[in-house]
């Protein structure tokens, strides 16, 4: 059964209100002032919360700030009570993070589906959609369900691409995000001095190419296919409505995109300050990581240079010598972690 804690220093009407929300098979904490409200959140962790503005002491919208600073809870559905309908006081509200806003008295009907709809919203937010094709469509038809921009579709056309194949080259114009249903792609651009730089490796379960769609432009790099790979086409104005969509929808729909924004900046970092042994120690265990194992990735060392940023006989050396100390073996392409502290040590103090 859902929590509600009621917020309201009025003693019939938060008598009332938890009446109705009681029969409506909720269970109802309740407290007279906001002082107690916070606390009462903070210990009972309710699935909504429904306050009044007007109180002595802590008012509403001092309630929703400290709520909205506690890790724990915030982000709980917050309804406002109010006895005034200005639009003012609801503006402000909703500035502060309210999701609803029901002036009274309101009726037994206005209330439930209110705290009905919310419920089911904050489902939506928190339910974790799989990365793949499956959990995009499962997003997008939840999604569809709160007013999108404009309809969006669930199904999506997907090609296969072959080794070393192209998806797109640097200058392309973008026209859809790419979503990886299986293998692996690189994208990668050329330095002013003809050396190839890799910007970033995905594989299943990554979406890339969407920050020139974001940004305006073209792209600023190409992407290529590491293995035979099978990759999914969201339309580019399928994308933009989802981020341009309702603020909660959009800030859902981000958190499935960007999964590799910090590894990214990391790897800006481990290029300007670590040593060629510290940057091939952190390449190797965050493809480790990131690929769950044996390092079978059907790379060429000159993409694992490119990867590290140095050159193939550098990468091949530091490889040798990581081999001698016993960190990895090696057989052919393949490279497997023997020495995952001792690889932590070499990337933390070279």
């Amino acid at each position: 059964m859902k929590k509600i804690l009621l917020i309201e220093d009025n003693l019939d009407m938060r008598e009332n209100t938890a009446e109705i929300l009681d029969l409506a098979n909720y269970v109802v904490v309740t407290a007279e002032n906001g002082k107690i409200g916070v606390e009462k959140a903070k210990q009972e962790k309710p699935d909504l919360i429904i306050c009044d503005i007007m109180m002595p002491d802590l008012d509403g919208y001092g309630v929703l700030h400290m709520i909205s600073k506690d890790p724990d809870i915030a982000g709980t559905p917050f309804i406002f009570l109010t006895a005034k309908a200005e639009k003012s006081d609801m503006r402000k509200g909703m500035n502060l993070g309210a999701d609803d806003y029901m002036v009274k008295p309101f009726d037994k009907v206005e209330l439930l589906s209110a705290v009905e709809t919310r419920l089911k919203r904050n489902e939506f937010f928190r339910k974790n959609y799989t990365r793949d094709l499956s959990g995009l469509a499962q997003f997008v038809d939840a999604a569809s369900k709160f007013s999108l921009p404009t309809l969006v579709s669930t199904e999506y056309k997907v090609r296969n691409y072959h080794l070393k194949e192209a998806l797109y080259h640097e200058g392309d114009e973008p026209t859809v995000v790419y979503l990886i249903n299986k293998g692996k792609i690189k994208t990668w651009r050329m330095s002013p001095d003809g050396k190839e730089l890799i910007t970033g490796v995905y594989s299943k379960g990554d979406f890339f190419g969407y920050n020139p769609i974001l940004e305006g432009t073209n792209h600023h790099d190409s992407a290529t296919a590491l293995e035979d790979s099978e990759v999914a086409f969201i339309p580019k104005n399928d994308f933009l409505s989802l981020v341009y969509s309702k603020q909660e929808i959009s800030a859902r729909f981000i958190k499935m995109l960007v999964n590799n924004i910090n590894e990214k900046e990391e790897q800006l970092l481990s290029l300007a300050y670590n040593s060629v042994r510290g940057r091939v120690a952190d390449a190797l265990m965050k493809l480790q990581k990131k690929f769950q194992g044996t390092l079978n990735l059907s790379f060429s060392r000159e993409d694992l240079a490119n990867i590290v940023g140095t050159s193939t006989e550098t990468l091949i050396r530091t490889l040798s010598d990581f081999k001698q100390e016993k960190m990895v073996e090696i057989d052919g392409r393949d490279v497997k972690i023997m020495n995952l502290s001792g690889l932590e040590r070499i990337r933390k103090f070279s």
